[in-house]
């Protein structure tokens, strides 16, 4: 086993970043050494990933060393499966941007690398800290890269969509850290162990819960807190839209299952119903809106929120399930099919946002009125844009349907009338996915181009790697549930014991 390897995932990435803003020289050398470092990064989280003992429910490579200890302050770092999983996703999708990146020409591009190596380590800290003002500075510090991701390399109105963005983040996190700062009043200790061994009231319980709620429902983002994302995809370039949509996203998920679930379940058990209901309108709703957009990178913006809301759905429906069976095996697949979903919208966002960027960089539009045909011009981007968009209408055999086909079970258990409004998504999410295609892939070529270049080869194999993937996890789930049970099993034995 490889000592500190959670610092060193952290750390690399970080370091190497800070080196970069001043390293700027040629093209080919700052491709070849962000391309190595984020290699090196996913090859530790490989090795973390085959070195984590599955059957142990206990945070492993656990890492705790004295940083203020006057005011009880550790650089205390571990992961349980959960983490492992998401460290591994994020490490995957930041190799597969690295290499997008080197088919691009953008200015400042030490600058623009940096930026995604800092915020590369910053995401892996946060799936790592144990303790809640090491998570807190990690989950603010990564606000800084992916703002001037936004902000400098953005579109037209990237300064509004990135301001928007910064505000709407960080204004929620204040509550989160005021909920950090109670919660430590109460048992004198920032360690994420004795978060889950506190013993608060049912009224303390709902207002950390209302506080700490808020902070994630923004990041995931939730109905109504979702209108940042949009401006931020639009005007983001394609790489922080890819980041956004498959990691950003999830930390609001994480922050949700790591703290809010665990710590004050009797809190999200009173406010259960309130947050269903958010869930289904973000799954219903939204969806519909996404029908209506005619911007490509905003409807699968929409689509992101829409099918996000299964996973704070499988997180809610857990407390009712409870009380109709007072058994934690249902609870458990409701968790299994949220963290599922996670983990499938991270790849399939990632390669459609993929998509729709190498399209607007050929035709310099994003409008799906002013796009037609493009299987004429480019099919083997057009064939991609198809799998993936099947995929993310939760065609059966792909990733996406497995998650949200373990929540709608888990929701008809619970309630039925919950199910019916979630497995509308099967119609909605096709409506929007397959009228996209046909307008924008098939159809009469309404933009000719005087040279048409379709995928080069790098984006060949990194959409064939996204596709593997999507595949690999929607035929065989089996490794990714066994590899949760013990982890979830444990959390929902805690959840039980305290509700």
């Amino acid at each position: 086993m490889i000592e500190n390897i959670l610092s060193l995932l952290i750390w690399i990435p970080i370091i190497s970043g800070l080196f970069l803003l001043f390293f700027n020289k040629k093209i080919y050398i700052l491709n070849t050494y962000n391309i190595f470092i984020n290699f090196i990064v996913f090859i530790l989280s490989i090795f973390l990933l085959l070195s984590f003992n599955e059957s142990n429910a206990a945070f492993q490579f656990v890492e705790k060393i004295e940083w203020i200890p006057s005011i009880n302050i550790f650089y205390h770092l571990g992961v349980d499966a959960i983490s492992v999983l998401l460290i591994l996703l994020n490490t995957i999708i930041f190799l597969i941007v690295s290499f997008y990146n080197s088919t691009l020409i953008v200015k400042k591009t030490n600058q623009y690398y940096a930026s995604f190596l800092i915020a590369n380590g910053l995401t892996i800290g946060v799936f790592s800290a144990l303790d809640a003002i090491l998570f807190y500075i990690f989950f603010e510090a990564l606000l800084i890269p992916m703002f001037l991701i936004i902000g400098i390399w953005g579109g037209a109105n990237r300064i509004y969509a990135s301001i928007k963005f910064f505000l709407y983040t960080f204004l929620g996190s204040i509550l989160l850290l005021v909920a950090f700062l109670y919660i430590n009043s109460s048992i004198s200790s920032f360690s994420v162990i004795s978060f889950y061994e506190s013993d608060f009231s049912l009224i303390e319980q709902e207002w950390l819960f209302i506080a700490m709620a808020i902070a994630f429902a923004i990041k995931i983002p939730m109905f109504p807190f979702h209108t940042w994302l949009p401006d931020a995809h639009v005007e983001a370039p394609t790489s922080g839209s890819v980041v956004l949509a498959a990691i950003l996203l999830k930390v609001g998920a994480y922050g949700f299952i790591r703290f809010v679930i665990p710590v004050v379940p009797m809190g999200a058990q009173s406010l259960d119903v309130f947050f269903i209901t958010l869930s289904l309108i973000a799954i219903v709703y939204v969806g519909l809106v996404a029908i209506a957009q005619n911007d490509m990178k905003k409807l699968i913006a929409y689509s992101s929120i829409s099918h996000m809301g299964f996973v704070t759905l499988g997180f809610f429906v857990i407390f009712q399930l409870f009380d109709n069976t007072q058994s934690g095996s249902d609870m458990i697949i409701s968790l299994s099919g949220s963290m599922y979903q996670i983990i499938s919208h991270g790849f399939v966002s990632a390669a459609l946002f993929m998509c729709v960027g190498s399209i607007y960089d050929r035709y310099k539009t994003k409008k799906i009125s002013d796009l037609s045909g493009l299987l004429n011009q480019m099919p083997v981007y057009s064939w991609f844009f198809v799998f993936f968009a099947l995929a993310n209408c939760g065609l059966p055999g792909t990733s996406s349907f497995v998650g949200e086909l373990l929540v709608i079970m888990s929701s008809f258990k619970a309630n039925y009338i919950y199910a019916f409004f979630a497995s509308t998504t099967l119609i909605i999410s096709a409506v929007y996915s397959l009228w996209l295609v046909k307008r924008v892939v098939y159809g009469e070529v309404k933009i000719t181009l005087e040279e048409c270049i379709d995928a080069n080869l790098i984006e060949k194999i990194l959409l064939f790697v996204l596709a593997i993937l999507v595949l690999i996890l929607g035929f065989y789930p089996d490794y990714i549930m066994n590899f949760m049970n013990a982890t979830l099993e444990n959390m929902t034995n805690n959840i039980i014991l305290k509700i």
